[in-house]
């Protein structure tokens, strides 16, 4: 188990296509508790797609209650929303993003199957929040960013605030290795791929 670095946009992986998994084997449950630990350790965090941390495997986790408790943490491998309900316009966040919040419609309530880590496939029907979560970490899987989802830049994509005394820069990484370009930079790039 290991606290894995996030990928932020506009890494070329996010935008990959994740594939279903076929095999429940040492390797995915690595990658589970990976994901895990990276989602519990990431800030204000509610969901990681595997994407997100190199893998282009259909599994996420995701925890809408306090990390505390993890009363709501799940696994899900393989999910496909089965039905939604109406959209509402809300405000989201993105770990691949951690300077911006977004504008997006989504559905309220959505309920979908996935499998969980062993292996049982499960039917859940959530709202509020784990429904907006749940749309969020399967766009990552069919790579989709947050930032294709909105109408427009200027009024439904947010910069978020520095927060004081955690060495917040408010840049963006191009890639893996570099830290210097800003949202503004990258965005045409962003949206082209």
């Amino acid at each position: 188990m290991a606290i894995k670095k996030v990928l932020r946009a506009p890494h070329p992986i996010l935008r990959e296509l994740c594939e279903p998994v076929t095999h429940w084997d040492s390797s995915l449950y690595r990658l589970i508790d990976d994901m895990t630990d990276t989602l519990y350790d990431a800030s204000g965090a509610v969901g990681l797609a595997a994407c997100q941390i190199g893998e282009t495997a259909r599994v996420l986790v995701l925890d809408i209650s306090s990390k505390t408790t993890r009363e709501d943490y799940k696994v899900l491998i393989n999910p496909v929303i089965i039905e939604a309900s109406r959209k509402k316009t809300m405000r989201e966040g993105c770990l691949s993003f951690p300077d911006y919040l977004a504008s997006i419609k989504r559905a309220t309530k959505v309920t979908f199957s996935a499998y969980d880590r062993d292996q049982n496939e499960q039917i859940y029907t959530v709202q509020g929040l784990e429904a907006i979560c749940i749309q969020h970490e399967i766009d990552h899987l069919d790579g989709i960013l947050m930032i294709d989802r909105i109408n427009s830049l200027k009024t439904d994509w947010i910069r978020r605030q520095a927060r004081p005394g955690n060495g917040d820069d408010l840049q963006m990484t191009g890639n893996a290795d570099t830290e210097a370009e800003s949202i503004e930079t990258v965005i045409p790039e962003i949206i082209e791929s």
